[in-house]
């Protein structure tokens, strides 16, 4: 018996080691290669801590597995014996997770600082759009097309509340691929967690609060935006897509979308392929 809990506890350990070391080359990993410059610090960071914690998993479970083993080799049945604590191992294994932790912590403030503190944005970041989270889905409300603020002033005003010329969507945020984009996040209920997986961006939507992110990606593509924090019971559909596109596609798009906001019922935009109906009441 004494046997079998041995090999357990030494086997899955090594199971989970060959595990771990087969997952990347079989896709069971990341979603896939961050898209964005930023992400790709992130999971820097990500492989650091995975590094720390998978050496302190194998040297712990050494240091048990042969526990076990000098205990499987006893076969005189003495009985255990019991020992004042060592002080100065003690101390060792206080200090050296203490110090670990505070090494993490430096390690990632500045890329801390690149993502959560405004003064630390890139300096060429532009904004794009405010994002309002609600049960269950993702409003989004851009500045009219061509729109150019020019002080912090402009931009708390326009965040205040509506103005003319904005366009709104919900679910589908676009923004152009050159250069770094910045959305204002907020919720109109409950928390929720606006999370872009490909770009490795992620932040909560707290009530009462106006929060700035920015992002970019490296190439235009499709990507999702889904809600991480548990929201309610329509949590699982509360989906959107990010595209990030051309210069020109992204115009485009909101030239597109102007026109589709301005269309009368009457007069057929161009952009939309909207069809004028003509009116013809029945006769006698």
């Amino acid at each position: 018996m004494n046997k079998f809990w041995l090999t357990l506890f030494i086997g899955w350990p090594i199971l989970a080691i060959a595990w771990c070391a087969v997952a990347p080359a079989n896709g069971w990993w990341f979603p896939g290669p961050s898209m964005s410059k930023l992400g790709e610090q992130i999971d820097n960071l990500f492989y650091l801590i995975l590094v720390i914690v998978t050496i302190t998993f194998i040297g712990t479970n050494i240091a048990l597995g042969y526990a076990l083993w000098r205990g499987v080799q006893d076969q005189n049945n003495a009985k255990g014996w019991f020992i004042h604590g060592n002080h100065n191992l003690e101390i060792l294994w206080s200090i050296a997770p203490a110090g670990i932790l505070l090494f993490i912590s430096l390690y990632q403030m500045d890329v801390w600082m690149q993502f959560r503190v405004s003064s630390h944005f890139p300096p060429e970041t532009k904004l794009l759009a405010e994002v309002t989270a609600r049960q269950f889905e993702w409003r989004i409300r851009y500045p009219a097309p061509g729109r150019e603020f020019k002080s912090e002033a402009e931009v708390k005003a326009w965040l205040a509340g509506p103005q003319d010329g904005d366009l709104y969507t919900v679910n589908d945020l676009h923004f152009p691929v050159l250069g770094y984009s910045q959305i204002y996040l907020r919720t109109m209920d409950v928390q929720h967690s606006f999370f872009i997986p490909d770009l490795r961006v992620k932040q909560d939507a707290v009530p009462g609060q106006l929060i700035p992110i920015w992002f970019q990606a490296k190439e235009v593509g499709e990507y999702d935006l889904l809600c991480a924090e548990l929201c309610g019971w329509g949590h699982y559909k509360m989906r959107g897509r990010v595209f990030a596109e051309t210069d020109s596609e992204y115009l485009e798009y909101l030239e597109t979308l102007q026109a589709e906001q301005n269309y009368d019922g009457v007069t057929a935009p161009e952009n939309t392929g909207a069809q004028v109906v003509e009116y013809r009441p029945e006769s006698e």
